[in-house]
């Protein structure tokens, strides 16, 4: 069963917790903070609380960072800068990412809210058998684009033309620009998903990495069953696919985009 735990000794009685829990499964009795079951274990309580008095015992309380005045904040101008510097990379160098750079750019989706704090995203990070997924992708393509020529037959035309130069020169790698890892995420709810990649793409900047979204990989991914099964996503849906890597070019500034269509009302 779900449980938040409040050590009555550390508890104060503020009344933060009762105030900010977004399930309302807290109150105050004889000025101590009392848990109501079931919430969504979201751990608004446990950031919340002054004195450190509330504890999730199924989570690692360990991971639980103490705010530090100056430490977490981001300068606005930094954060915009980097947004307006981002690039999609279809250019990487034959390196491959440290696990432990992976390590700390996975727990940017790991911390992503998700709908209800279900955080059920599934992380798939292939780099080591990468080269044979790869083999078996493209053994599928052919079938896969038989597949799809009355629903969508400029996919079936495009793949199969991907497929014809892969087997005359395997090196000409149109899917995966030679990317040394692929990340997968798999998630219920397509925005979970979505917010986890892009706080993921961020990250791996941060660490001097890059990202490409692509779209190609997801659609013939999901439409295998082969492919779905050999990576493991246990039938939940793919909501993205992104190729990660260094990059092999250097953006010297910013790329023009078209005014924004905003609406103030």
């Amino acid at each position: 069963m779900n449980m938040v735990t409040i050590s009555r000794e550390k508890c104060i009685g503020c009344g933060l917790c009762v105030k900010d829990c977004p399930a309302g499964k807290l109150k105050l009795e004889d000025k101590k903070a009392v848990y109501t079951p079931s919430c969504i274990l979201c751990g608004h309580c446990v950031a919340v609380c002054p004195k450190g008095a509330v504890s999730i015992p199924e989570y690692d309380m360990a991971s639980v960072e103490e705010y530090e005045p100056g430490r977490f904040s981001l300068d606005p101008e930094q954060f915009l800068r980097a947004v307006k510097f981002r690039r999609s990379v279809r250019n990487y160098k034959d390196i491959p990412v440290e696990h432990e750079k992976l390590e700390r750019i996975l727990e940017a989706g790991r911390y992503t809210p998700t709908a209800k704090n279900r955080q059920a995203c599934r992380f798939i990070v292939l780099q080591k058998e990468l080269t044979e997924f790869k083999k078996l992708l493209w053994e599928e393509i052919p079938q896969l684009a038989e597949k799809m020529k009355a629903e969508m037959p400029h996919y079936a035309m495009l793949f199969k033309f991907m497929y014809r130069n892969w087997k005359k020169d395997p090196a000409d790698d149109a899917l995966f620009f030679n990317a040394p890892a692929c990340l997968f995420i798999a998630s219920e709810d397509p925005l979970d998903g979505g917010l986890a990649a892009a706080n993921i793409e961020n990250m791996a900047v941060a660490e001097g990495a890059g990202v490409l979204y692509s779209g190609y990989l997801k659609r013939i991914i999901s439409a295998s069953p082969a492919l779905l099964e050999w990576l493991g996503t246990d039938n939940i849906p793919l909501t993205c696919c992104m190729l990660l890597g260094y990059p092999a070019v250097t953006y010297k500034r910013t790329a023009p985009r078209k005014p924004a269509d905003i609406h103030w009302r």
